[in-house]
């Protein structure tokens, strides 16, 4: 049982599992900007109001979900899951601002 202070059993500090959270920050991450790249070109080939949608429903999912994902910021597993989800998104959006542009 992890105690309030970061400790286990009350004598030794729980480490940091490194290798194994990065790998699975980098490939949710990966996923994530895939699945988000995706959708964002999807959405801006519907006619007339394309890149305008996808923005205007990525913000709104993004803002959705960021309740849920503050919460859970602290959860031993989950925050390396949710850093590359965060990480993912970012990545995705800043392909789909050069794919905007450079359309």
């Amino acid at each position: 049982m992890i105690q309030p202070d970061g400790t286990r059993h009350g004598y030794y500090p729980e480490p940091t599992p490194w290798a194994a959270g990065l790998a699975v920050a980098i490939f949710v991450g990966v996923l994530a900007a895939v699945a988000v790249y995706a959708f964002g070109v999807a959405l801006a080939e519907v006619p007339h109001v394309g890149w305008l949608l996808a923005v205007v429903v990525n913000v709104i999912a993004v803002g959705g979900v960021t309740p849920t994902v503050w919460r859970w910021r602290h959860i031993v597993v989950t925050r390396w899951v949710l850093g590359g989800v965060a990480a993912g998104v970012v990545l995705g959006w800043l392909v789909l601002l050069i794919a905007a542009f450079l359309a």
